[in-house]
């Protein structure tokens, strides 16, 4: 069970820039948000994916752990209740918001999850070409909550893809980001 139901219940025990971080990057000619709410410390490697699938062309938020032993999983705030005034500001004016997460499981996989059914299949497809196995059904993180951050744009739906800690650093991580990338920007 995560220590913090919301983000007024963490950010009254944790101390920002000490503790966590928050970054938004505004790009305005883009409707589309890559957002990670448990980076930095919290799931391993997930502000770096992030931030190389934005670029310099995608909207970027991060809410990251600085602890760098690792060990901030009370910064945890689940998906459904995320609710950072700066990340919720963000991603209601994309109609296509992109949560990367990372999920502690040894086997190299995604598991893409989200309202978002048509884009979740165009990511699959790109996650598969780089050879990173890939589940869209059936698995622990579907996403399909409406009050899920991945959901909560403009458009009311979007994706959730969950990087396993061997696909997380792995050697077909690059190849990955770039196949993701260029599905996103087919429609920015």
């Amino acid at each position: 069970m995560a220590l913090y139901q919301n983000y007024a219940e963490l950010a009254a025990q944790e101390t920002r820039d000490l503790d966590y971080r928050i970054t938004v990057t505004y790009r305005h000619e883009s409707a589309i948000a890559i957002i990670a709410p448990h980076a930095g410390s919290i799931e391993r490697r997930t502000t770096h994916i992030s931030r190389r699938i934005a670029g310099d062309e995608l909207n970027l938020y991060l809410f990251e752990g600085l602890d760098s032993n690792g060990s901030f999983d009370e910064l945890h705030i689940t998906s459904h209740r995320f609710d950072e005034p700066s990340c919720l500001a963000l991603i209601a004016q994309c109609h296509v918001v992109l949560a990367i997460h990372g999920c502690h499981r040894s086997e190299e996989a995604a598991y893409l999850g989200g309202l978002d059914h048509t884009l979740k299949e165009r990511l699959a497809g790109a996650i598969r070409d780089a050879g990173v196995p890939v589940f869209t059904d059936g698995h622990d993180y579907p996403g399909t909550n409406p009050k899920n951050i991945c959901n909560r744009g403009a458009s009311s739906q979007g994706v959730q893809l969950e990087l396993t800690d061997a696909a997380r650093g792995g050697q077909r991580e690059s190849q990955m980001i770039d196949n993701i990338r260029s599905v996103l920007l087919e429609n920015a």
